[in-house]
């Protein structure tokens, strides 16, 4: 067959004639069927680990990165933050060091979409601040009760919370219109503890609890010396004289609480007229149920006969059994 006649006849046939060749021709090589299915497990699983991993983020299981520029504080301050300046140091050569070791809560900002509250960890996000990093955070969907509860454990947990602190604490949560009990959870105190919180810093002005600051060696008796002491006539103006003192900012703030208690307690004082702490109890809808006046060594409690004298009577029937009750619940060391 000519040369001519085998190129038209390849034409028509689709493909021309391959030239002989001495090399045998190898197999086509397939995958294995067995393969194939382990590749597409492998990416099933890689999909399956992807979707587990977003719903772990969004549920807050794992930490992620955000720039702290975007971080609000609580709604619910419960220190003093202007005195942290010594734990912020420390952390801040801690990150540099070691990075950040601890993520820290947030829950979404509820009134500004792309931000967030810090439920706890404000010293760290302040330290990657300063330091120009990315803060690890857990985020979480908190509603308030659940924000001031993980405050409240978390410092409760590491107790470097001040008494005034958590007095402070406590009074901003009790103005906020929480139940006493949330309080109560928070702090990780009883009922008579969270009495006398509130009730020390109701009666100390927040001027002069900002003057003293943390005051760390200064516990509770102390501080409710001082409860007492700035309802006597005179007092504001004994407590602003050393406060304005020179050498007042230049002590420390154990030093600083000190010095305005000796101020109080100096000269002979009266009790200043028409002083009183005044507490009400409100009902789950917000109305006014009772309220209690303390003065001197008396506790009064008012109910508006007008409106709630059936209650009056029926709260009077049962106050045996209540006395009894508290006593029972509470330690005789605070009796």
């Amino acid at each position: 067959m000519s040369k001519r006649t085998q190129s038209i006849r390849s034409l028509f046939s689709g493909g021309g004639e391959q030239p002989p060749t001495d090399e045998p021709r190898q197999p086509v090589q397939r995958v294995a069927s067995g393969a194939v299915r382990s590749l597409k497990d492998t990416f099933s699983e890689v999909e399956r680990d992807y979707e587990e991993l977003k719903r772990q983020v969004a549920s807050g299981a794992v930490p992620v990165e955000i720039d702290p520029t975007l971080i609000d504080p609580s709604p619910f301050a419960d220190r003093f933050a202007d005195q942290d300046v010594e734990a912020v140091e420390a952390l801040k050569t801690s990150m540099r060091e070691h990075g950040q070791e601890i993520p820290v809560l947030l829950r979404p900002h509820p009134g500004a979409a792309g931000r967030y509250q810090i439920a706890y960890g404000h010293r760290r996000v302040r330290a990657a601040g300063d330091l120009g990093l990315k803060v690890k955070a857990y985020v979480r969907d908190l509603d308030d009760d659940r924000l001031v509860v993980a405050q409240g454990i978390e410092n409760s947990a590491r107790e470097d919370l001040t008494f005034i602190e958590r007095a402070v604490f406590a009074l901003r949560l009790e103005e906020g219109g929480f139940q006493r009990s949330l309080i109560q959870t928070a702090l990780s105190v009883d009922r008579q503890e969270a009495h006398k919180l509130v009730s020390v810093a109701r009666a100390v002005p927040d001027w002069l609890v900002t003057a003293i600051g943390r005051a760390p060696k200064i516990g509770r008796p102390r501080w409710q010396e001082m409860s007492e002491l700035v309802k006597l006539a005179g007092a504001e103006r004994k407590a602003r004289k050393a406060v304005d003192d020179k050498a007042f900012d230049h002590k420390s703030s154990d030093d600083r609480f000190m010095a305005v208690l000796k101020a109080l307690k100096s000269g002979e004082g009266k009790a200043a007229p028409g002083r009183t702490e005044r507490l009400v109890a409100r009902a789950a809808e917000g109305q006014e149920i009772a309220t209690m006046a303390l003065s001197g060594r008396n506790c009064r409690i008012e109910i508006r006969r007008d409106r709630d004298e059936d209650f009056a009577r029926f709260l009077m029937e049962r106050l045996p059994a209540l006395y009894e009750s508290f006593k029972a619940e509470t330690p005789s060391s605070d009796q």
